[in-house]
């Protein structure tokens, strides 16, 4: 099957025009079994689909399918580093282009999600540009064809001058590690990467982890549904040995749902609030920091925060906080784990926005209704 937007979205490339799929059924593999087939696919273990997918050259790529994953046994392609890869031979759990696992219960929403248990082996080498990648799709529909609305993408490992698409909008402490996260949109969908500092070889853990991660960001809710679940390589230059040695994922449902709504808040008191706001601004669009201090003597137990945007500025996604906004009206609410300020304490969220004429901050901000003091 061909999915290029895939990995267009790690290049931040996508042409009008360019994206066709094919599904193909996939054989079963019971032995070890060599895959050259452009679009090739065998499932394994009764459970998982590995694929191929060479989409970005003409030239061969073959892959060596075990028992419990895949090698890459000879890559022929090449692509610039500033742009695509070639190919995204991958192992999956859930939907890819029509393409079901078997056995599977994705899509499902996140909602009835209670965990997602996850385990990978790589073997990595050297003298090639490529990253290992969990690929994680979300949707606002039960999609099981075509492109979904939200990538979620964990690099365990970089190698040469590539990056995720977009730009890096902080760092974020998941799944017991912390990650450079970047945040951009390929032009089809948008992409959240969370970027290893160092090469994991080896790593077990829950992907509802990095799913609710990208929830509190704003990106997607708990209505949404997970999709599939891949495990690859996206080589640029060459990659003959790369392998997943072995690959296990489970989604597991009937748990407690997330909360959906804020807890209930609290109005700050005997001082106040503080709110220091910094932004970064370009020719049509900006980034905001924004950091609210507790200034009172009693703990504030959720909060809200509103103020106004000014003329010409819109906001298309934000991390740490619940932001919406109506007209000039912003409304920035808590989530789970920064809900609670102590006296002296703070809690910081962002946003991103695009920008029509010159640029200019808000000035008045109110917390849980009442005004605070702008640092």
């Amino acid at each position: 099957m061909k999915r290029p937007i895939r990995a267009l979205a790690a290049a931040g490339l996508l042409a009008a025009g360019s994206l066709v799929a094919v599904a193909l059924g996939g054989s079963t593999a019971s032995a070890d079994t060599q895959i050259c087939e452009q679009y090739g696919s065998t499932v394994i273990g009764g459970k998982y689909v590995v694929q191929n997918n060479r989409w970005g050259t003409s030239a061969q790529q073959c892959i060596n399918v075990t028992g419990s994953g895949f090698g890459i046994t000879s890559q022929q392609g090449s692509a610039p580093t500033n742009g695509a890869p070639v190919s995204y031979p991958s192992i999956f759990v859930g939907c890819h282009y029509t393409n079901c696992s078997p056995g599977t219960n994705l899509p499902v929403q996140v909602s009835q999600i209670s965990s997602a248990p996850s385990s990978i082996g790589y073997h990595y080498v050297g003298g090639a540009t490529y990253n290992a990648s969990y690929d994680i799709w979300l949707d606002p529909s039960p999609k099981r064809d075509g492109v979904n609305q939200m990538e979620i993408m964990i690099w365990l490992n970089r190698q040469g001058s590539i990056q995720p698409i977009g730009s890096p909008v902080g760092s974020a402490t998941v799944a017991g590690r912390t990650w450079e996260v970047w945040r951009g949109n390929n032009g089809g969908n948008n992409v959240i990467s969370y970027l290893a500092p160092s090469a994991i070889p080896a790593m077990s853990f829950d992907v509802l982890d990095f799913i609710n991660d990208t929830r509190n960001r704003g990106a997607i809710t708990s209505s949404w549904y997970l999709t599939s679940i891949q495990a690859g390589f996206e080589p640029w230059q060459g990659g003959a040995g790369l392998a997943v040695n072995s690959f296990s994922q489970s989604v597991n449902t009937g748990g407690t749902p997330p909360p959906t709504t804020p807890p209930p808040t609290t109005p700050p008191a005997g001082g106040g609030c503080a709110v220091k706001y910094t932004p970064n601004s370009w020719n049509n669009g900006f980034t905001a920091d924004v950091q609210i201090t507790n200034t009172g003597s009693s703990t504030i137990n959720g909060w809200t925060l509103a103020y106004s945007l000014p003329a010409g500025q819109q906001i298309t996604g934000s991390w740490n906080a619940t932001v919406t906004h109506s007209g000039s009206a912003v409304t920035a609410r808590n989530i789970g784990h920064n809900g609670t300020l102590a006296p002296g304490g703070t809690a910081g969220f962002g946003y991103q926005g695009t920008l029509n004429g010159a640029y200019s901050s808000p000035t008045n901000f109110t917390l849980n209704g009442q005004a605070c003091t702008r640092l």
